[in-house]
C-alpha cells in the first residue's frame, strides 16, 4: 500500500512495523529508522524504464561538459566546475557562510545565461532578497522558491528546468507521504534519494546545504554522504575573516584541493595569495617559538606560521594543547625531542598553534613543530627569512616530503632566503629555479635544530 511506512535497523537490517527503542534482532539501541513501503501506485521520482545490461566496451565515452560557478576557488575544489546531473552536499557550522557562498554561486551561474532555482526552506523570500541586495545579486535568470514540500519543489524544477538547483537546506525539506518530521533520518534519506533520481534523469546539477552536528559532522544518516557525488565542508573560525572550502569526497575530481575565501561585508571574496593570511609579521624582530612551514593542500602550496610555547608547568601534570595541528603528531614530536635531542619537556606545558585557524594534517609540518618547540624551550628565535619542512621518524631521522619543488618555489616567491628540508629531498630540488634562495639539508632532527638555532 502506498504511503505506509515501516522501520528497519541500520545495524542488522531487521524490519518492524513500528518504532522501537531497541532492535529485537541485534539488541542495538536507537538504530531503527523509518522507510516508505512502495505499493506500486506511485513510481519513484525520476524513474525510467528498465534497460538491459550492456557490455562496458559498448558504453560511449562522453567528455564532461562542466560549467563554471563564477568563483575560481570553488571550481578548483569541484575539479574544474559543476558537472551536470551531479549532486553536491555542502556542510558547515551555523553562520559560517554556506548560504552566502551558494547565493554567490547562483549569481555567477545565472550571470552566464543559465537558469538557477534557489529553494529556501529556512528563510522567507524577502530575507533572501535582502541578502542578495547586499551581495549584489541582480539577475533575472535567478528564481527564488520558498517551499519545504518536496513534491511541490519537484514540480517547480520540472516546469522551470534550470541548469542548477540550490536547496537550503535538506533538513527542512519533507515528503508528505512520510509521517516523520522534517529533518528526521527517514525524511533526509528519502528526500535526498528523490533529488538524486531527479538530477540523474534530467541532467540538472543540485546543491544541497546540510546541517552539521556539534562534532562538526554532517547531520542525518551516514548513507547521505554515500549517495551524493561530492561532499564539501566549509570551515573557518567565526571570529576570523577567512574561510576554507575543503572537499572530502568528489567523484569528478581530487579531494585534496581547498578553496580560500575572505568574508567581507559585500560577501565572500576569493583569496589569490592565501599564504599572506597565515604568516604573522613580527615588526619587533624575530621571536622565539615561531617558524614558517611550506605545506601542500592538494596542488596548492601554502606558507603557514607555526607558533609553539614551552613553559614550566605549575601543576603536577604538564598540559598539552594544540590548535590547527594534529595532537597525536605533536605528542610524537615531543617524545622524539626528549629522547633523541635531549630537550626535557616532561616538566613543561606545551602549546602549539597554526596561525590563522588553518588545519595542518600532513606529516611535513613535523619539523616545523619541532623547531618551534626547541626555539621556545631554548628561548632562541628563528630567522624570519627561514622556512622548514620535513617529516620526523621515531628514530630522529628526517624523512622526505612530497612536492618539495612547489613548496620551495612558494617560499622563494614570498622572499624567504633559506629553507631547511630533509637531505634526501635535495636531489629533487632544481636550484636554478630557486633563484637566490639557499636550500639546506639535514639528516637528523638534532642536526636540523643545530643548523637553525646554532
Amino acid at each position: 500500500m502506498a504511503g505506509k511506512t515501516r522501520f528497519y535497523c541500520q545495524e542488522c537490517g531487521h524490519r518492524t512495523p513500528r518504532w522501537l527503542g531497541r532492535c529485537p534482532q541485534c539488541g542495538a539501541w536507537n538504530t531503527l529508522v523509518e522507510e516508505m513501503v512502495s505499493g506500486g501506485s506511485r513510481p519513484p521520482a525520476g524513474s525510467a524504464p528498465a534497460e538491459p545490461a550492456v557490455p562496458i566496451t559498448s558504453v560511449s565515452l562522453e567528455k564532461e561538459e562542466r560549467f563554471t560557478t563564477g568563483m575560481a576557488e570553488l571550481d578548483r575544489v569541484l575539479g574544474g566546475g559543476v558537472v551536470p546531473a551531479s549532486l553536491v552536499l555542502l556542510g558547515g557550522d551555523p553562520g559560517i557562510g554556506k548560504s552566502t557562498l551558494l547565493l554567490q554561486v547562483a549569481r555567477g551561474v545565472a550571470g552566464s545565461g543559465r537558469t538557477v532555482l534557489y529553494v529556501t526552506g529556512e528563510e522567507s523570500l524577502p530575507q533572501v532578497r535582502l541578502r542578495a541586495c547586499r551581495l549584489g545579486v541582480e539577475s533575472p535568470e535567478l528564481y527564488l522558491l520558498a517551499q519545504t514540500n518536496l513534491d511541490l519543489v519537484e514540480e517547480s524544477i520540472l516546469s522551470l528546468h534550470p541548469a542548477l538547483v540550490v536547496v537550503d537546506s535538506i533538513q527542512t525539506i519533507y515528503r508528505p507521504d512520510l509521517s516523520s518530521a522534517p529533518g528526521s533520518v527517514g525524511q533526509v534519506r528519502e528526500c535526498t534519494v528523490q533529488l538524486m533520481r531527479l538530477a540523474k534523469s534530467t541532467g540538472i546539477a543540485v546543491f544541497l546545504v546540510g546541517h552539521v552536528t556539534k562534532e562538526g559532522l554532517l547531520a542525518g544518516p551516514r548513507v547521505l554522504e554515500h549517495m551524493v557525488d561530492t561532499v564539501l565542508y566549509f570551515e573557518g573560525e567565526r571570529h576570523q575573516s577567512f574561510r576554507i572550502l575543503r572537499g572530502v569526497k568528489n567523484r569528478f575530481g581530487s579531494t585534496n584541493e581547498i578553496g580560500v575565501f575572505e568574508m567581507r561585508d559585500s560577501g565572500l571574496m576569493e583569496v589569490n595569495n592565501p599564504s599572506s593570511l597565515f604568516i604573522t609579521p613580527h615588526h619587533a624582530g624575530p621571536v622565539p617559538g615561531a617558524v614558517v612551514v611550506p605545506t601542500l593542500e592538494g596542488t596548492r602550496p601554502l606558507l603557514v606560521e607555526i607558533q609553539a610555547l614551552a613553559s614550566p608547568t605549575g601543576f603536577g601534570t604538564p598540559r598539552r594543547m594544540t590548535a590547527g595541528v594534529d595532537y597525536n603528531r605533536v605528542m610524537l614530536v615531543c617524545a622524539v625531542l626528549e629522547k633523541r635531542v635531549g630537550l626535557h619537556l616532561g616538566n613543561y606545558d606545551v602549546y602549539v598553534n597554526a596561525v590563522g585557524g588553518v588545519r595542518l594534517l600532513e606529516p611535513a609540518v613535523d619539523l616545523g613543530v619541532a623547531v618551534a618547540l626547541a626555539s621556545s624551550f631554548r628561548d632562541r628565535p628563528v630567522d624570519t627569512r627561514l622556512a622548514v619542512a620535513g617529516e620526523i621518524g621515531l628514530t630522529g631521522e628526517l624523512r622526505p616530503v612530497t612536492g618539495i619543488q612547489k613548496r620551495l618555489q612558494e617560499a622563494a616567491q614570498l622572499g624567504f632566503a633559506r629553507c631547511l628540508v630533509p637531505r634526501t629531498n635535495l636531489a629533487r630540488v632544481d636550484q636554478v629555479r630557486m633563484g637566490t634562495m639557499q636550500v639546506l639539508g639535514a639528516e637528523t632532527l638534532s642536526e636540523a635544530i643545530e643548523l637553525v638555532l646554532g
